[in-house]
């Protein structure tokens, strides 16, 4: 994974306000997959709020057995606390955490998807910071400058994660936003932007898709409607007997094949438009050359060695020496091995150490 990679978290904000609190998740599945465990789980298999059915609240130490309707939702401290223990500790405003003392608010609590909560709250702290730091390779002058501007994000991320030094880290997290705020705004338009995009061509997407079974099936039932008229139209003949078989049989072979000859030129004029249409919206296709065999440019550093007739091979030498050995393996030749050694060994011979 590249360092741009490992910075960008996907996924929604899953903050919990007031109006969640007080309705349990209406719009989600009442019943999760496998009784509590895993959690519930949205359309596309994926854990939307994580639950166990050993669950227990640790402020009023109501259990999921008892409580099958129980919700046990996140601190920002990152503590575990019951709908109930929430709206009757921070109903009024914030208030500190029964677990830890920290001043929290209501709104602040968020949904479980880990099992792990020092997870949840690594995901939490680089979703923040993929949304702070947000600047694109664009951005910088050349490839070195953007590694660099990931190597530092990269540390105040991780110094954030283990708790080091977390003040220092705020306040350039804070110069940072003040620095750039026109530019985070405008790549998180962007970002939206690209989105949509994406998520507008998968629904492009999935429409040809259906249209295209829904065009196959068409023409399968189209064919199969013709092939029972032409051997309709066989038997026919064979009853009044005034053709001859093979004619009949070679006629209605030929159609036969007209007509995929005809489908297949149809289907492939379709794609053809599809892709032209993509190219007008201007989106990337990806160049795909066909492959030509032994045409590479490949270097085998021929001129780096001579390979000799024969080595002093103690390993190899029991194996030429037992005729059984040899047929066992089938197609293997010393030679190969002794190449490939020797071509592995002059392979790094113009490689600079790392160290002097």
């Amino acid at each position: 994974m590249s360092r741009s990679s490992a910075m960008r978290f996907s996924g929604a904000s899953s903050r919990v306000n007031s109006s969640v609190l007080t309705s349990r998740a209406a719009a989600a599945p009442t019943v999760p997959l496998g009784g509590f465990y895993g959690g519930i789980r949205d359309p596309s298999r994926k854990i939307t709020e994580y639950m166990d059915v050993n669950d227990k609240c640790p402020v009023c130490h109501t259990e999921r057995y008892d409580n099958k309707k129980m919700r046990l939702l996140v601190s920002s401290c990152y503590h575990k606390m019951c709908e109930s223990c929430i709206e009757r500790k921070f109903g009024q405003g914030p208030a500190p955490c029964p677990i830890c003392g920290a001043q929290i608010r209501k709104n602040t609590f968020i949904t479980q998807t880990f099992e792990d909560l020092t997870i949840e709250r690594e995901t939490a702290i680089r979703r923040r910071m993929n949304k702070e730091f947000n600047k694109r390779p664009e951005n910088f002058p050349d490839l070195k400058s953007y590694n660099d501007y990931l190597e530092e994000v990269e540390e105040i991320t991780s110094n954030l994660i283990n708790g080091i030094d977390v003040e220092r880290m705020e306040a350039r997290i804070a110069a940072y936003r003040a620095e750039n705020a026109a530019l985070i705004e405008l790549n998180i338009q962007r970002e939206e932007r690209d989105l949509m995009n994406a998520q507008e061509e998968e629904e492009r997407q999935r429409i040809e898709r259906l249209e295209r079974a829904k065009e196959i099936r068409r023409e399968e039932e189209l064919e199969r409607a013709e092939r029972a008229k032409e051997g309709q139209k066989i038997l026919e003949g064979l009853a009044r007997g005034t053709n001859d078989p093979k004619a009949l049989v070679a006629q209605s072979r030929a159609a036969i094949a007209k007509r995929v000859e005809k489908r297949i030129a149809s289907r492939n004029a379709s794609i053809m438009a599809t892709m032209s249409s993509a190219k007008r919206k201007g989106e990337v296709t990806i160049p795909d050359p066909p492959h030509q065999p032994f045409a590479d440019n490949w270097y085998a550093y021929e001129d780096k060695y001579v390979l000799r007739r024969d080595y002093d091979d103690g390993v190899s030498e029991l194996v030429r020496s037992e005729m059984a050995l040899l047929m066992q393996a089938g197609g293997y030749r010393v030679e190969e091995a002794w190449d490939r050694a020797i071509r592995c060994a002059v392979a790094g011979l113009e490689t600079m150490p790392l160290v002097d």
